[in-house]
């Protein structure tokens, strides 16, 4: 299927690696001109340079940390314009409650809500104006099921889920939308982090702790990182264009609810 969006120009924030990268990757495989973002400009320069040769896409970079408005200030100035952003960024660590002080709340929506918001406020004008604009804000499952040690991370996704759908029932007149990726257990280097902390606190091999990990979800298996990436591009899609303020979930049918 061709998806429309060749030679539109999408930003996809934290891209250097990981989910980001997978949407990034299946972007450029749809012919759209990508700017990677991430902090370390060497990694970037590198990955830009291997994402162009692999698909033959226009691909810059931007090195800039999202989480500062000096650092959004950057992103903008190098993309001014954009016709699809795809939201990101790395979640805090896992915790209980005793760990969630003022300081952690504000961090979490410092790094998980508000990089988010203000790249949507600042793109949305252009977007509305030019009639096409997608959205895609990468969250997680648990925002649907949340689990006590992710409690941080959850709240300041549902409450980047919640902005967002107010806003997208404002602009999806204008063929802007904007929606929502929910991953679980996508096979990245956040499963990697995630299976050496679990050897860490019970003493299990690294094929142990993939194992389990693994076998959480009913697909009995972790999702590829191509499957996310393409589900990400469909939604910027010409065809998507009736789809707004929904939650896809990718967790390979882990869910128990019905909505």
């Amino acid at each position: 299927m061709d998806l429309g969006i060749s030679g539109r120009r999408a930003l996809v924030c934290a891209s250097s690696q990981g989910l980001g990268l997978a949407c990034a990757t299946s972007l450029a495989g749809e012919g759209v001109h990508v700017t990677l973002n991430g902090r370390d400009a060497d990694k970037l320069a590198k990955v830009a340079t291997d994402l162009a040769a692999r698909t033959g896409a226009k691909v810059d970079f931007v090195a800039a940390d999202l989480t500062s408005a000096a650092g959004r200030a950057t992103i903008l100035a190098a993309c001014p314009e954009v016709d699809i952003l795809v939201t990101n960024n790395a979640g805090p660590a896992p915790g209980a409650l005793d760990n969630w002080d003022e300081e952690a709340l504000l961090g979490a929506i410092n790094a998980n809500m508000i990089p988010a918001v203000q790249l949507i406020r600042a793109y949305v004008p252009g977007m509305r104006a030019r009639r096409f604009g997608r959205i895609v804000n990468i969250t997680s499952a648990m925002v649907k099921a949340p689990h006590y040690m992710m409690g941080l991370s959850t709240s300041a996704r549902a409450g980047l889920t919640a902005i967002s759908k107010a806003i997208s029932g404002e602009v999806v007149a204008d063929n802007v939308t904007i929606n929502n990726i929910l991953p679980e257990r996508i096979d990245t280097p956040r499963q990697d982090f995630m299976a050496k902390r679990r050897m860490q606190l019970e003493g299990c091999t690294y094929e142990e702790a993939r194992l389990f990990a693994s076998s959480t979800i009913a697909a009995k298996r972790f999702g590829r990182p191509e499957e996310f990436g393409d589900a990400c591009a469909y939604l910027c899609s010409a065809q998507a264009g009736f789809i707004s303020g929904q939650n896809l979930q990718l967790d390979g049918g882990s869910y128990e609810g019905i909505v």
